[in-house]
């Protein structure tokens, strides 16, 4: 998708990981991250980042930290949900379309900047449907023996190219290309 229209970001699923694998933790806890990794650990990414397309469950989740120190500028964010809140939250666009559309929009207002995917079935539906370029994987130094997978059940096999690996004190990064 990258090389389509005016784009030149990529499309980016960025995630956090137990070494066990999980993404969060049980009772979708992800609170954990934050002993971990902050906006200040991965600059370049941070820089990189035009926009956000984020699932409503990992939206929901972000809003009961909201008082942890967690802010994290990725440009323009937007949430992908067939039910928009009643209320509008000033810093975010919601969208009820289909996955595509939300995906186009999320890259135009990116700037050509990289679009991130956050949300673990957004990431498992843009996968399926080839419209990711690069997994950005953070893996921190814990086992959390249960709760949200990396990859949903059914996900099926998707082929990756490992890039570059880097450690930033005790979170190791992994990014692969995605091979279409």
């Amino acid at each position: 998708m990258s090389d389509v229209g005016t784009f030149t970001g990529k499309v980016v699923v960025n995630r956090v990981m137990s070494l066990d694998g999980f993404i969060a933790g049980p009772g979708h806890a992800m609170d954990w991250i934050f002993e971990y990794l902050t906006a200040d650990t991965v600059p370049e990414v941070m820089a990189a980042t035009g926009a956000m397309l984020i699932g409503r469950g990992t939206y929901e989740v972000g809003k009961r930290m909201a008082d942890q120190d967690t802010s994290y500028d990725g440009g323009a964010q937007f949430v992908l949900t067939h039910n928009p809140p009643a209320e509008p939250d000033p810093a975010v666009t919601f969208l009820s379309c289909g996955l595509e559309e939300a995906v186009a929009t999320a890259r135009s207002a990116a700037g050509g900047k990289n679009l991130e995917i956050l949300g673990a079935d957004v990431a498992a539906q843009c996968l399926q449907r080839g419209l990711v370029d690069e997994i950005l994987v953070y893996v921190l130094p814990l086992l959390l023996g249960d709760g949200v997978r990396f990859s949903p059940p059914g996900l099926g096999r998707i082929d990756l190219e490992p890039f570059s690996n880097t450690q930033s004190g005790a979170v190791t990064m992994l990014r692969f290309r995605v091979r279409k």
